[in-house]
């Protein structure tokens, strides 16, 4: 009897045994790595096509399209930006109906029919204009154009859909029940965040040199076929996976809060001090496979919505009577908003990457000996190798140290990490400023070694390092059970919104300084200001970062901190859970 109880399958710690199960066999910890070294894998492949198209995107719509250069800047970061917000999309359905592995395998899908339909469109002559031999270039048909942009919608459909899932399914595989994949959960985050720059990294060197020396068709066919690839090795994975069941929709939860709350309000309902509220008689929380939360006392305005009184109709009524669990499932999503905010700002830096930092290159000299020539898209690889290095150094050798010196099990808490990226990002653009200064004014601007674009990219890089997976801890940690796709969306949405904002930038700078004609930013980068340009980045960032200061200073997590240690609150929640067991 024993023994058929330890070989069942188990729900983990706190979670609904409908919501999400793990198989374990007696006296053993059912190992992680093999379906976490699958996961990234995927997020190779997306980033490798992403970065191989993002990085070079510009140069094809300018010399293939015939495209301005402000004109095809503001269409990239458009993209991007697109691609990023459209994890919010991916996110709701992961979380609401499919699941994060069927969201992940059914995007990929649509991420590799946009990426055939690139190549195409590079391939087949009558999909893009003749080359031009001397301007003024005719310009890409309507229905040229559209093919592509198709093309390129469905890649950012795709990627909204994988990104929010993946790190979020990567950290499901860990069992919480034991105390070493609770450690290895946390650094799961920087070696995720390791495979996302390898694949960056082989995306702006290998791509993008098989783009410049044998063609836009290879370049772009070779990573739809690593696309492809992805899917099948994710897909092999399948029995080995835990799973985190869809919990509905959260969004539809939120709503019923907002209005329940507002509508107990004007009847007069007060709130009291957590007596009357009313949760689920069960252990189980009634989302579905969801955990039960505690009530905490901020924004104790939504607590009306789970206020106990004589109500009309069934108390399962939810735009009535909302539970605990779901008052403070909504709580937790406030809570992280102030925090997304203030560091929206830090994305407008990032974009740069994939436009101006590349057009600077493009006007300087970027050979490497006498026979080779670095291409202008791989120039972002100082600061993908920055964060190759970065990464296991502080995984190895960093958080030890700090660990030693502040008792945290990370080193240094989620919001204090994203702060140095935002400090180390005010910097990355005044070198930014005083590099393209230097430039421009150089007597002859093309024999200035492409190096010197090292030290802007070097630190946009460490900045990425610090406040990217310092974002991934803080979002995956705040989040409920039924929010953590959506968490990661909303952090990763901001990415393109500073894409969007880095296009708004662009136009306004352009409108308020007289055009392509005379201002700031011409399709002559030697006759533009750019330095200008930069100049404003880095107050926005000075700003950006005085005000993240004082968000993080006020910040208070789901426990009542200003931040959470996950790790020993669920191996806390889990050791109570086993002395029950024994007790038994």
């Amino acid at each position: 009897m024993l023994r058929s109880r330890l070989l069942a399958p188990r729900p983990g710690p706190g979670l609904a045994h409908r919501g999400f199960c793990q198989f374990r066999l007696p006296g053993t910890v059912r190992p992680a790595r093999f379906e976490t070294s699958l996961v990234p894998m995927n997020e190779v492949a997306e980033r490798l096509a992403f970065f191989a198209i993002a990085v070079n995107m510009v140069a094809y719509l300018v010399r293939e399209m015939h495209q301005t250069l402000p004109n095809a800047a503001t269409h990239v970061t458009d993209w991007i930006g697109a691609a990023y917000v459209l994890t919010l999309l991916g996110a709701f359905l992961a979380d609401a109906y499919l699941g994060r592995f069927r969201t992940i395998i059914v995007f990929s899908c649509i991420y590799s029919v946009g990426m055939v339909l690139l190549t195409l469109s590079a391939s087949i002559d009558s999909l893009h204009p003749p080359k031009c031999t001397k301007k003024p270039c005719n310009p890409a048909t309507t229905s040229q154009t559209a093919f592509l942009y198709c093309a390129l919608a469905l890649i950012a459909l795709g990627t909204g859909g994988i990104k929010p899932c993946v790190s979020c399914f990567g950290a499901d595989q860990f069992d919480i029940s034991d105390e070493k994949e609770v450690v290895k959960k946390y650094a799961f985050f920087n070696w995720f965040f390791f495979a996302i720059n390898m694949g960056a990294l082989l995306g702006i060197t290998l791509l993008v040199y098989i783009q410049v020396q044998f063609g836009w068709t290879w370049g772009f066919a070779i990573p739809t076929v690593a696309m492809f690839c992805s899917v099948l090795i994710l897909a092999a994975g399948y029995p080995k996976y835990r799973y985190q069941e869809p919990t509905g929709s959260a969004f539809t939860r939120f709503f019923q809060v907002i209005v329940a709350s507002l509508r107990n309000h004007y009847k007069g309902v007060e709130v009291g001090h957590g007596g009357d509220l009313y949760e689920v008689s069960t252990r189980e929380s009634d989302i579905f496979g969801a955990r039960k939360l505690a009530h905490t006392e901020q924004y104790r305005f939504l607590d009306k919505a789970a206020i106990l009184r004589d109500i009309e109709g069934n108390r399962k009524n939810r735009w009535r009577l909302c539970t605990v669990t779901q008052v403070e499932e909504f709580k937790s999503f406030i809570r992280i908003l102030p925090i997304w905010v203030s560091t929206i700002a830090l994305s407008i830096s990032f974009a740069q990457l994939s436009t101006f930092f590349l057009s600077q290159a493009a006007r300087m000299d970027r050979k490497l000996g006498p026979h080779f020539e670095i291409p202008s898209g791989s120039v972002p690889v100082f600061s993908v190798i920055n964060a190759l290095i970065l990464v296991p150094v502080y995984e190895k050798l960093i958080v030890p140290y700090l660990r030693s010196k502040t008792g945290h099990p990370r080193g240094i808490t989620s919001l204090q990490r994203m702060g140095v990226g935002l400090f180390v990002s005010v910097f990355a653009l005044l070198s930014a400023a005083f590099v393209e200064k230097m430039r421009r004014n150089h007597s002859n601007p093309s024999s200035l070694s492409v190096f010197w674009l090292f030290p802007q990219c070097f630190l946009i890089g460490t900045a990425e390092v610090f406040t990217y997976v310092g974002q991934l801890e803080f979002f995956y940690d705040e989040s409920t059970d039924g929010t953590r796709s959506i968490s990661s969306a909303l952090f990763l949405s901001e990415i393109g919104i500073g894409s969007w904002l880095s296009t708004a930038i662009v136009k306004i700078i352009e409108a308020a300084t007289g055009g392509d004609e005379k201002g700031w930013l011409r399709d002559d980068l030697n006759k533009s200001k750019l330095e200008y340009f930069y100049w404003i980045l880095t107050g926005i960032n000075g700003v950006n970062f005085l005000v993240y200061l004082l968000v993080a200073c006020i910040f208070k997590g789901r426990n009542g901190g200003s931040v959470r240690d996950e790790s020993a609150v669920e191996l806390q929640g889990e050791s109570l859970q086993n002395d029950d067991k024994r007790d038994m």
